[in-house]
């Protein structure tokens, strides 16, 4: 789950972490009121949505005066911004941040996320500030300083001094850097967090280091046990798919091709739209109905991936472990009934009463495209949809 930034820095002011003073508003009065409020010459307004690259996109802009701050809150309030992680239909822009302006002097990175190559939260810091990690990790990776934490112990003060000279922070900065550092640590390990980001860190012309930019990510796992960040979700920034998805216990992802898929377990359907793309088709969507999918479950399934309109033919498959194929089978039934499915549904099924499963399927009156593999099901559902988008595909290869 991600927050906006105004949240990531108020989570974070809790822990010692500099921010500018700032606050958000919904509208244009609202604006000029709190730039008058923080006082000062120069604000800066930042359109308050969950995508990076805002300030490309022209989401972030500075106000020279209280009224100036008035105008530009009032054009990002109500309009669509397009970044390069939005796509072309862009986000509705909700909020913004009205923040004082800083000078800057110099910029850095630091972050925070769980490596699974050691199990460990690591601290990733870099010279190199204000741009994508990605871009430095490319171009100058060596550059990017990591710090494996040992969870028994924590952060230590060596690890942040080592970290923070290596990245050019020395004398005064320094003790600022550790407190900064280990806040950061002890705000993303109370909170759950997969991944918390400050970028950039500058320095001020006042010689103070401040968190100019934030962001965090949650594990949706623990939201349970986290009611203050669950009350946090922004719903207006999700598709309301993955959040209908998540309301019925489903794990989905809304992609941008036309093979709906519904299988359990998040390895297999992820072998799924491997395939998928391997017979030369996009599958339109990510969807893992779980291990112990009751038939309602998969109708539900069924409910949310329809509901996108580029999907042309759903591919079902199954490997029956804790769930029983007849259970499937009777869940696709019933959606294919209460739901007035027309378009091509091809199932391939197996595991546990695999039999059974194809029984219910065999003797039902609709007409099921029944797959004995998830090759041979990953080819018919290509071939599905690319007929009816009037599409010819050339065959593999190994299947010509």
């Amino acid at each position: 789950m991600n927050i906006h930034e105004y949240q990531t820095k108020d989570l974070l002011k809790r822990y010692g972490v500099p921010v500018p003073p700032g606050q958000v508003v919904h509208t244009d009065v609202q604006a000029t009121s709190v730039a008058e409020e923080i006082g000062g010459a120069r604000w800066v307004v930042k359109a308050q949505i969950h995508s990076g690259g805002r300030g490309k996109a022209g989401g972030v802009r500075v106000g020279n005066s209280v009224s100036e701050v008035g105008v530009i809150a009032d054009e990002m309030i109500g309009s669509r911004l397009v970044t390069q992680q939005t796509g072309a239909e862009g986000r509705l822009v909700h909020r913004v941040l009205v923040e004082q302006a800083s000078t800057i002097v110099r910029e850095f990175y630091l972050g925070l996320v769980i490596d699974r190559a050691t199990r460990r939260i690591t601290l990733i810091a870099s010279s190199e500030g204000g741009v994508e990690i990605e871009e430095v990790a490319q171009h100058t990776p060596e550059r990017i300083i990591k710090e494996v934490i040992d969870p028994a112990v924590g952060l230590l003060d060596f690890q942040c001094r080592k970290v923070a000279n290596k990245i050019g922070l020395k004398g005064a900065l320094l003790p600022q850097a550790v407190k900064i550092m280990k806040g950061v640590y002890r705000c993303m390990r109370d909170h759950d967090a997969v991944m918390a980001e400050i970028n950039p860190l500058v320095i001020t012309d006042s010689g103070q280091l401040l968190a100019l930019d934030a962001k965090m990510t949650f594990d949706d796992n623990a939201l349970y046990r986290r009611p203050e960040i669950s009350e946090l979700r922004d719903f207006d920034e999700e598709d309301p798919k993955e959040v209908e998805a998540t309301a019925h216990g489903l794990n989905y992802i809304a992609l941008d091709g036309d093979v709906g898929c519904i299988v359990n377990g998040a390895g297999l359907a992820m072998a799924t739209m491997d395939a998928i793309a391997l017979h030369g088709g996009r599958p339109a969507n990510f969807l893992d109905v779980g291990g112990g999918a009751t038939p309602k479950k998969v109708a539900n399934a069924f409910h949310i991936v329809l509901q996108d309109p580029a999907v042309k033919t759903i591919l079902i498959n199954i490997f029956a472990g804790i769930n029983r194929c007849d259970w499937i089978a009777t869940g696709i039934i019933q959606a294919m009934r209460d739901q007035n499915i027309k378009m091509p549904i091809i199932v391939r099924l197996a595991g546990t009463n695999v039999e059974e499963g194809r029984a219910i399927l065999n003797t039902s009156k609709f007409p099921f495209i029944i797959a004995g593999n998830l090759d041979d099901a990953a080819a018919k559902a290509v071939a599905e949809a690319n007929k009816i988008a009037g599409k010819v595909v050339p065959l593999r290869k190994e299947q010509a």
